[in-house]
């Protein structure tokens, strides 16, 4: 008897734990989705990366804040050809003239099996001279894929005043399924 209740304590605690990270994950999938609607919704010409990507990755709450020295972080979703493969999160540091904080909605696209490969192994690094474009209601987008990578962004709200240098890392986890 005693042995039978403590694999059901332990099936339980494994289920509540695995619930857990579940609903957080829920969170983070329901707000990149609201975050790539809102993103169609300003700009609808992105479809076509969403359309031709092989992966990627919604980040759509990502914080920044800098004096002098600057950071950024957030958590976000993959997505390979559209599916939903794993999770992610991306730091953010930086340094140079600016102030303020901000908050913004990031989506990275990539479309060569390097980039893909280099993020799926945690070493995609973005640098200061990969340029996120802002995306803004009907303005064409002019951006094109460097080293398989484009990104873009679209404000929440903040101020920020910058001129930095730094770059971007990200992390993977895939998704058990």
């Amino acid at each position: 008897m005693k042995i039978k209740n403590l694999i059901l304590s332990l099936v339980l605690l494994v289920g509540l734990a695995s619930f857990a990270q579940n609903k957080d994950d829920m969170k983070i999938i329901k707000a990149a989705e609201e975050a790539k609607a809102e993103m169609l919704k300003s700009n609808p010409e992105i479809q076509s990366y969403f359309d031709s990507a092989k992966v990627y990755a919604i980040f759509p709450n990502v914080g920044k804040g800098a004096m002098i020295i600057g950071a950024a972080s957030g958590n976000g979703v993959v997505y390979e050809r559209g599916v939903l493969v794993g999770m992610a999160d991306l730091k953010q540091l930086d340094i140079g003239a600016q102030i303020g904080g901000e908050g913004y909605s990031e989506i990275i696209f990539m479309n060569t099996d390097v980039s893909v490969q280099n993020f799926m192994d945690n070493d995609l690094e973005l640098t200061s001279q990969v340029s996120a474009i802002a995306l803004q209601k009907d303005a064409t987008i002019n951006g094109a894929y460097d080293d398989g990578v484009a990104v873009f962004t679209l404000t929440k709200g903040g101020l920020m005043a910058e001129v930095s240098v730094g770059g971007q890392k990200f992390r993977y986890s895939p998704i058990n399924q």
